[in-house]
This record gives structure tokens, sequence and C-alpha cells, in this order.
């Protein structure tokens, strides 16, 4: 434990000296990303107001761990180990194969979570200019495309591009993340695929025949159209029609069954058709529209979402909330649910009875359905993470005080108690010191569960559009909801329910190891 309280000391303080610093640090700096995310205080009031009001959070968090871990370090004396019982606890949870094996993988789940920009990230982790040294994924600096390119613009530099650019160009060298898509945010290029023709028929991508929409192209880019064609099993059928670099259209014709339409053929652009025909590149190409098909050529190994994000890069955005929602709910469910619950139960009376009416006026009306109402009454612009989590918050505690009340009950006429009653301890002395720690099986076999229900509560708020905003947010229920209202799109709902279903999978295995590892009865011979 005291390993542990250097490292919280290490981590908070280095979190706070990187952020004076500019330095933006995989998942030392995500309590200081909260304060950038309020881009409505940003636009109403001015550029960097949300870093002059908001960002005291971040250092109020690196605060609350240097706290934790000097009070771990008072209370852990050095050289303390582990208790006989919880070395034999943690031999019992080994023993469960199957939920020591789940733990280990969501271990490593969310040690590639807390990786954040180095895996998943539309900015380049390292780009060299005529030996300048440049790290735009770790700092919060904005660089300018005019910084990397003559000819650029005062805007974001797009690195993905700048990429490309390096493979010709000696003086620049870029490393991108291992997938160079940010989450949200970052509308991906249309991807597109050269069609290959034979015995006189166009064939798709499946090898099959081809019916649908086809264009020529300009260049190597979606977006510069040129002619597009309408087939019929793979053949011609149909109108067409071309456009100019401009956008206007310049041309068009009729075709059927792969025959032009005598006297449908019409150019009105500049020059001749054959000109005009002569400008596209060879072949016939598919454009594929979001939500787009995987396609690894094109780097989206998943496919894309409605909103054109990449697909891995949206689950792993999605396991990142989850995991944040995880960190900041958990914590404070229980300080506080184990709080009201020992205090109902030592004190009793007035205290307890006050507040069992309230749990039950409360726990009567279905947790989500709470939720809804109350997510309902916010803008959406307001409704971050934080928020959402505050009224998961205020309600999501409510759950556990009558275990700990129970519990509290049982242990207050123990003896121990009344030992420690009548050596002097006080109140909170025995409520925290003596009673709390008796009761730790209860809350660790919580834990696990606990989670998971954060997680499903999470995913059932964004499915109904209730939860965070799809357009700032990556979340699997706004994913789930995209793939069931587009059964043509099977990727969508299929990733996001193999993510959600794996993610659950996981938890509750490890919630049946931990609590056969705490259940006395399974593990203890009555002489």
């Amino acid at each position: 434990m005291r390993k542990i309280a250097w490292i919280l000391i290490l981590i908070a303080v280095l979190s706070a000296v990187l952020e004076i610093l500019g330095f933006v640090v995989p998942t030392l700096s995500w309590a200081y990303n909260l304060a950038y995310e309020f881009d409505f205080l940003r636009s109403e009031h001015g550029e960097g107001t949300e870093l002059k009001k908001f960002l005291w959070f971040g250092f109020l968090i690196s605060l609350l761990k240097t706290i934790i871990a000097v009070w771990i370090l008072i209370k852990v004396p050095a050289g303390a180990e582990l208790q006989p019982v919880t070395k034999e606890r943690l031999r019992r949870f080994k023993a469960n194969r199957r939920g020591y094996i789940s733990f280990a993988i969501l271990c490593f789940f969310i040690f590639l979570a807390s990786l954040d920009q180095i895996i998943v990230g539309k900015k380049a982790l390292y780009v060299q200019h005529k030996g300048e040294f440049y790290f735009p994924a770790f700092k919060r600096e904005v660089y300018q495309d005019k910084l990397f390119n003559a000819d650029g613009t005062s805007q974001e530099v797009n690195y993905r591009t700048l990429a490309k650019l390096a493979k010709d160009d000696d003086t620049l060298s870029v490393l991108m993340p291992f997938i160079p898509f940010a989450p949200t945010q970052d509308t991906v290029d249309l991807p597109f695929v050269k069609l290959e023709e034979k015995n006189g028929l166009l064939l798709g991508i499946d090898g099959k025949v081809f019916s649908g929409q086809a264009t020529t192209l300009l260049a190597e880019d979606a977006e510069k159209k040129q002619i597009s064609y309408e087939y019929r099993k793979g053949v011609l059928q149909g109108r067409a029609a071309g456009r100019d670099p401009s956008g206007d259209v310049t041309y068009r014709a009729s075709y059927e069954n792969g025959n032009l339409v005598a006297g449908s053929e019409k150019y009105t652009g500049e020059g001749s058709l054959e000109a005009y025909k002569a400008e596209a590149i060879a072949g016939v190409y598919k454009v594929f529209y979001p939500p787009s098909p995987p396609m690894a050529e094109r780097g989206h190994y998943l496919g894309t979402t409605k909103g054109a994000n990449d697909l891995v890069a949206y689950l792993y955005g999605g396991l990142q909330v989850n995991l944040k929602a995880v960190i900041i709910y958990i914590p404070t469910i229980f300080a506080i649910g184990i709080s009201v619950g020992l205090i109902m139960g030592y004190f009793g009376g007035v205290f307890d009875l006050v507040f069992q009416r309230l749990i039950e006026i409360f726990s009567s009306i279905p947790f989500l359905f709470v939720v809804i109402i109350f997510s309902g009454m916010i803008k959406s612009e307001y409704r971050g993470l934080g928020m959402i989590l505050a009224i998961f918050i205020l309600f999501g505690w409510m759950g556990m005080t009558y275990l700990m009340r129970t519990a509290a009950l049982k242990e207050k006429s123990r003896d121990y108690v009344a030992a420690a009653r009548v050596m002097g301890a006080g109140t909170s002395r025995i409520v925290f010191s003596h009673i709390l720690p008796n009761t730790m099986s209860i809350l660790v076999t919580l834990i696990p569960f606990s989670v998971a229900g954060v997680v499903s509560g999470l995913t059932a708020l964004d499915y109904l559009g209730f939860g965070l905003p799809p357009e700032k947010s990556a979340t699997w229920g706004t994913l789930l909801k995209d793939g069931l209202e587009q059964y043509s799109k099977p990727w969508l709902v299929t990733s996001s329910f193999v993510a959600l279903t794996t993610m659950l999978l996981l938890i509750t295995f490890v919630g049946e190891a931990v609590r056969d590892a705490f259940d006395p009865k399974k593990f203890t011979t009555y002489k």
C-alpha cells in the first residue's frame, strides 16, 4: 500500500507540473482535459475562458490524490505485510481461473485505454521538419498548416495528409498513432475502391456482379467525383451525370443494357467532351458514404460510424468514457453510501427513520427513469460526462445503505465495539476504524456489480438519447442505436454488441471470483 501511495504522489505532482508546462500526457492529463470540454463557454466568452475558470478542477484532483496518498502513508506502517486472511482471499481469487483470467483481460483493456493518444488520435506523435522537432499529440499548442507547408493556411494541420506528404519529402518525417483517427469530431475522408471489370461485367468488392452507383474521379480523392453512373447486374443502366471541378452539372447521358442511348449524351462545359472525359483518372470507383464497411486498405478495420468516425477509434473512445465514469462514480457512491448506511445503523433513532423513508421513496421509482427525467431537463451542450455522473451519483448511492445499515446494526452489539467504547474511542473511530473494516467483504463483492451497473446504465441512457452528446463523446449506446436503425450496416450493431457484452461478461466473471474469495461459508469448516 505504501508503494501505491508513493505512486499516487508521483502521478499528482507530475501531472500538475506537465500541465503547467503545457504538455498532454496519456491518463495523467485526464482531469485537466475536463477543463477543455466546456466548448459552450469558449464560444460565449472567448477563447481561453474555460482554461481560466475550470483548470482548477485538475489541480484539485491532484491535491486529492496527494491527500489520499499521505493518509495511506500515515495509516500503513513501513514494512507492513498482508494479513494471512488477505493472502488466503487472494489465493482463493486466483483459484477461480475464469475470474482471474477475466481480471487479467480487464487490466489489459484498462492499460490500452490509459495509453490514450498514443494508440488512437488524429494528431501526430512526432514531426520532424527541416531540422525542427514537434510533438503535437503531447502539447496543448495547436500547430497551423502553414508551419509545415509554405502554401498552407492558418487552420490546424491535418496530420494524416502531412504523413502522406512526408513519403515524398526528405525534409519531413511524421509518426502517427496506431489508429490515426480521433474517436469523435474527426470526419474521415470518404473511402473508395476501384472496381474491376471481367467479361464485360463490372464486379463489386465482394467479387460478384455490381449493382449500384459508381463514378469516375478527377484525382485520388472521393470528393473529386466526375461522372456518376448507374449499374444493374454489372452493366450500365439508367442515367449518368457529370460535374466540372466547380461542382456544376455539365454532362448528362442515358444508358440501356450497357449501351449509350442515341442522342442522350449532352455536354455543356468548356472544351470538348473528349477532353472532359480524359481529365478523369483511369477506372471506375465505388465511393462509400458513412457508415462505410470495413476497409483495411483505407485504415478502417471495422468500418466507419454514422457520423463518419473510424469505428475502432470510436469503440476505443467508448471504452475510455466507461473507464472514466467508473473511476469517478464508484468511489463517490461508495463513500456516500457507506457513510450514510453506517451512521443509520449505528445511531438509529430519528436519523435512521428519516433516511429510511427518503430512501424508500426514491427507491420506489425506477433508477433509469429518474435519470432520464433529470437528464432530459438539461440542454445537450451542457450534458457532459460530469453532469451525467452527477445525476447517477445523486440516486446511485442508496442501494448499498441497507446493506451497510444491517451490518452496522449487527456489529455494534459485538464485544469489540463495547470494548472500544469503554476505552474511550469516539464515535467516528468506532464506526470507521472498527465496524467498517469488518464489513469490507460486503463492499468488495459489490464493486464489480456496481461497475457493471454504471456501464450498462450509461449505455442505456445513450441508446435512449438522454446521455452524452454523440457529436462530442463516443458512446457504445449511441453506436448500438445507430446499428439497430440500419440493419443493412451490420458492422455497427455487431461491434457495439460484442464490445458491451464482452465488457459486462468479464466484469461479471470477476465479480463471481471476488464473491467466492470473500465467502466464509464456502471455505470454512465448522467444528
